[in-house]
């Protein structure tokens, strides 16, 4: 009589959701709180070359300026409407509050929509995204590093040029007061406070553009797409503001209140403004923000 071995049967894996499947423990070592850290997405957008280029416009932009006012002469020559421009040339802090007045509609939006809209984008237009996930890196942590990291970059985009504008006009035009538009003086020292306030305020009133941004980034895979899609609809924005046909619907627009930070270039400081710009700004940022999590939670990642 012949022994034969019986087979033996090879173990089933147990079915996701099991009891043992819960009891199951990560790799050793996985962290989902260490991986794609906040330093190292830093230091990877810090070299790409749009940040470098954007860095060098903003640093060239206060001496194009100073070059204008030289070649054209002093500024509201012929013109009876007092405007910061018509003060640019008395003083550093006048310099610097001239410089944000010809910038914040258009100029620093660039940079905010450029660091925010290109972050999650250009991952998948270089077919990067799916293996960032495969490391793996949880989806949630992704959108928070990357959109912290492209704030930061837009903060310091919108900080480095009054800095700079700060440091060139004082050396050109000295330090002195801030002479305002309808005659009235604040003192220097008070005027450096009145300037943070307003790059201040730019931040908070540019967050609707890179929460936008952000989650365009998220839903297509060309970067220029998401980019351009921003900045197209803050400029739908500001020319609905300009149709004074809306009346009170132009209060819900962000763009209404962009230059809110105005109200730091009078005698005395008006906060209403600034506050409901703030209030509107934030609360579609949220939104947008919401939206971008929720989507790319269940997206199918394929490239």
């Amino acid at each position: 009589m012949s022994t034969v071995p019986e087979a033996t049967v090879p173990e089933l894996p147990e079915p996701a959701g099991s009891p043992a499947d819960t009891d199951r423990v990560a790799a050793p070592g996985y962290r989902p709180g260490r991986t794609l850290r906040l330093r190292v997405e830093a230091r990877r957008q810090l070299r790409r070359r749009r940040t470098l280029v954007v860095g060098g416009l903003l640093l060239l932009l206060p001496f194009v300026l100073m070059a204008a006012f030289a070649i054209g002469g002093t500024p509201g020559d012929g013109t009876t409407t007092a405007t910061l421009i018509n003060t640019a040339t008395a003083s550093g802090a006048n310099f610097t509050a001239a410089t944000l007045f010809v910038s914040a509609g258009f100029v620093l939006v660039v940079p905010v929509a450029l660091f925010c809209g290109d972050t999650v984008a250009s991952e998948a237009g270089w077919s990067s995204l799916r293996y960032l996930l495969a490391a793996p890196v949880p989806r949630a942590r992704l959108l928070a590093v990357k959109f912290t990291v492209a704030l930061g970059f837009s903060a310091a985009a919108l900080v480095l040029l009054p800095l700079v504008a700060f440091a060139a006009g004082t050396a050109a035009y000295g330090w002195g007061d801030l002479e305002l538009p309808t005659g009235d003086t604040v003192p220097a020292g008070t005027a450096v406070g009145r300037l943070a306030i307003s790059v201040g305020y730019l931040f908070l009133s540019q967050l609707v553009t890179a929460a936008l941004a952000f989650w365009l980034s998220t839903i297509t895979d060309a970067p220029l797409g998401a980019v351009g899609g921003a900045v197209g609809l803050t400029i739908i924005g500001n020319v609905l503001d300009a149709v004074t046909a809306l009346h009170r619907w132009r209060d819900v627009l962000p763009a209404h209140w962009q230059f809110a930070w105005l109200d730091t270039m009078q005698p005395v400081t008006e906060w209403t403004g600034m506050t409901e710009g703030t209030s509107i700004s934030v609360s579609y940022a949220v939104v947008f923000t919401a939206l971008a999590f929720r989507g790319f939670r269940t997206k199918d990642i394929v490239s």
